[in-house]
């Protein structure tokens, strides 16, 4: 692929815009974000805070530990210690440096403040407004369809920024229809790696580093060390352990940042530690590595696109079918082995629900890891699943698209209930 070509320079913009840095579960971060935006616009500190969020918000949000507040959860926790401590500057890094004074604070003002959480429907999976009140003032934040997308600034009635929100497009951001697998393939056997290795030593370093904290340390239900103790350390039971291992680190409060995939840190982990993981034990170059990362994360991109940022369909399956191209290549598949991947893993585990943020999300992930290294597998022994076995068609876009209508269209229905179920409707 040329560098001149127009997909060329949409891919490495996409991986620019995707790969960035995030402190903590990046729904209950996007309220910090929200939050402290808020609070820089009100010029004080509220005595009453409203918090409206759809559906998806809340279910991902309940059960996740907040970084840096001693291990609080929730909705109430993210917004305080935003307006307490954050620095909206930062964006998805709003708390990442929250002083044991900042934290003292939060403590504080979730004691004495007012915090309602209402759940709103305007007809978005994404939507959060935060409006924080002192006295007769008022600044009111909305963020919608993704992460850091501020749609709406307003202070005491007047109108500070306001984009036009018609349905869930994500406005501002590089055209992921450009996205599709041949052209993924041409442009990681064929780019300047100097165009992407930055943005990918970002990654290989931050979502190592978290992977391996999570072997070392005892977070949530310790999944990878489990994995490791029942079934030995060979590269296959490695690589879904650390990437597990990771995951359960950021959903139980380990203050590390991580480099997200389509708003996803367990996304970013998903698509990135068990591609590192093969590369380091097949003795991969560095550029062998880049190439497989590029492919890892663009295939989980592309593969997210239809179905959105949030859903009741598990982001990890993605993530783990993703990473299942990347070791497929590193292992020295060609194209038929990258796709075929992907479809045998999707048809394994597409039907994993998301039931919000919380430890079992590093289960999940070992699971989709596993289906990505079982596809593999299955291909190379002449073994497959054909177009008509259930969501499974011919042609993997074609494959790609039933599955994004599974996610975003089949399963929202299975949302409602989910969130029904969580919140003890």
């Amino acid at each position: 692929m040329e560098k001149t070509n127009i997909k060329y320079n949409a891919y490495i913009q996409i991986l620019k815009e995707e790969l960035v840095p995030a402190m903590g579960c990046t729904e209950p971060i996007a309220l910090a974000y929200a939050a402290a935006t808020a609070r820089k616009v009100l010029g004080a500190v509220p005595e009453k805070v409203l918090v409206e969020a759809s559906g998806s918000i809340i279910k991902n949000v309940k059960s996740v530990i907040v970084p840096n507040t001693n291990h609080l959860k929730g909705i109430p926790a993210a917004v305080a210690v935003g307006i307490m401590a954050g620095d909206a500057d930062r964006r998805l890094e709003v708390i990442a440096d929250v002083t044991p004074y900042g934290i003292e604070q939060t403590k504080k003002f979730l004691e004495s403040a007012e915090i309602t959480v209402e759940h709103i429907d305007k007809g978005l999976t994404f939507d959060i407004i935060v409006t924080l009140f002192q006295g007769d003032s008022y600044a009111k934040v909305r963020i919608a369809n993704y992460h850091t997308n501020i749609v709406l600034i307003e202070k005491d009635g007047k109108v500070l920024l306001e984009t036009e929100v018609k349905d869930e497009a994500e406005k501002g951001l590089t055209d992921r229809t450009l996205l599709d697998m041949e052209s993924i393939w041409d442009f990681i056997n064929t780019v300047d790696i100097g165009d992407i290795s930055q943005t990918l030593d970002r990654q290989i370093e931050y979502n190592y580093a978290i992977a391996e904290e999570g072997i070392l340390g005892d977070y949530g239900a310790n999944i990878g060390s489990v994995l490791l103790d029942m079934e030995g350390s060979n590269v296959q039971v490695k690589a879904k352990a650390m990437a597990a291992a990771g995951s359960d680190a950021r959903m139980n409060g380990c203050e590390l940042p991580v480099i997200i995939n389509s708003g996803s840190g367990n996304q970013g982990i998903t698509a990135s530690v068990p591609v590192i993981v093969y590369a380091r034990d097949l003795g991969a170059s560095r550029e062998r590595m880049y190439r497989a990362l590029a492919l890892s994360n663009l295939t989980t991109i592309h593969q997210k696109t239809p179905i959105g940022r949030l859903s009741a369909y598990c982001g990890a399956v993605c993530a783990g079918a993703g990473a299942g191209a990347g070791i497929a290549y590193l292992c020295g598949g060609g194209y038929k082995e990258v796709i075929h991947t992907v479809v045998n893993a999707l048809a394994i585990v597409s039907g994993i629900v998301c039931d919000g943020a919380k430890a079992s999300c590093a289960a999940k992930i070992a699971s989709a890891v596993e289906a990505g290294i079982l596809g593999y597998n299955m291909y190379i022994r002449g073994q497959q699943f054909y177009g008509g076995d259930g969501i499974v068609t011919k042609g993997i876009e074609a494959m790609l698209q039933n599955v994004g209508r599974l996610g975003k269209e089949g399963m929202k229905q299975t949302n409602e209930e989910i969130i029904n179920i969580m919140i003890g409707n």
